[in-house]
């Protein structure tokens, strides 16, 4: 069974394409914009739209639960960072923990539910 109970949700501009990038884990960038998250880096949220262009609204999910895509396979109850292309990937040291898998990925590509919430560096 799948779910997504966003919680606190709100919007920025895109700094880039991304009409790839939804369930990807987004950063704060310059002049109030996102962009994709890099390895271990604190995520602003998740983005659950697709915008195409730059300067386009990103519809973002900062707490609750949402849907994000798997970098690896990540097992469920594991907490879970961003790798260097914004998806899931397994929390280890030195990364910022995002969230916690509700679910089982078992490779790239798989969007799983993850329980939001920034806990500081693995």
């Amino acid at each position: 069974m799948s779910y997504e109970i966003p919680g606190f949700k709100y919007t920025r501009l895109s700094d880039a394409d991304f009409s790839t990038k939804k369930y990807y884990f987004v950063k704060a960038a310059a002049s109030d914009k996102c962009s994709i998250a890099g390895d271990g880096e604190i995520s602003i949220g998740v983005l659950q739209s697709n915008p195409s262009a730059t300067d386009l609204e990103c519809e973002l999910v900062a707490d609750g639960i949402s849907f994000v895509e798997a970098g690896a396979a990540v097992a469920e109850g594991a907490n879970v960072a961003s790798n260097a292309s914004g998806k899931a990937i397994t929390a280890v040291a030195g990364k910022y923990i995002l969230g916690v898998a509700l679910k089982a990925a078992g490779a790239d590509g798989d969007i799983i539910p993850v329980l939001l919430f920034n806990a500081g560096k693995a």
